[in-house]
């Protein structure tokens, strides 16, 4: 099979789940998508190599998330009202992640998000989270414990690390 062929179903099969993850990363759709965007082109460069590419991906987005200062673009102003979304109203609303839980998130440092995220959103050993982050195992704990600290703090994870 073609390379641009196995890309492109990758991307089509993989968009929505990538877009979520990217959400959860960066805290707004918008930037979500551009960050999806950004991190895909990344990838087609390697596409032969990638033996994995659920791995690849994330890992290349969660680096590029936490690395990543949002930059205004000043070059294109649109006139015209945007059109309606697809399907009416905002996925994210529909979601079943609550707009108090990603703001939560993005209190968090990017460091401490990319964990929680990658851990509890992904499903990821500590191990595979060193590996992302380009850290130890020891550093992923602490990032953890951190952040769940302070999601406690604030009142949204019980003691025992239910959310509320």
């Amino acid at each position: 099979m073609r390379d641009e062929e196995s890309f492109g179903r990758y991307v089509m099969e993989a968009y929505p789940d990538l877009v979520r993850r990217a959400v959860l990363l960066v805290g707004d759709h918008g930037h979500a998508e551009d960050l999806v965007q950004i991190s895909l082109a990344s990838v087609y460069a390697h596409w032969r190599r990638v033996r994995e590419p659920d791995a690849y991906v994330r890992t290349v987005m969660t680096r590029k998330a936490i690395g990543w200062r949002i930059r205004r673009w000043h070059s294109e102003l649109p006139t015209d009202p945007l059109p309606e979304a697809a399907g009416g109203a905002d996925w994210l609303a529909e979601s079943d992640l609550s707009s108090v839980v990603r703001q939560a998130l993005m209190a968090l440092p990017p460091e401490q998000r990319a964990v929680v995220v990658l851990r509890y959103f992904d499903d990821c050993s500590e191990a595979e989270i060193a590996a992302v982050l380009k850290c130890s195992t020891g550093t992923v704990k602490s990032r953890a414990s951190r952040a769940l600290d302070s999601l406690r703090a604030n009142g949204l994870l019980t003691e025992e690390g239910h959310m509320r």
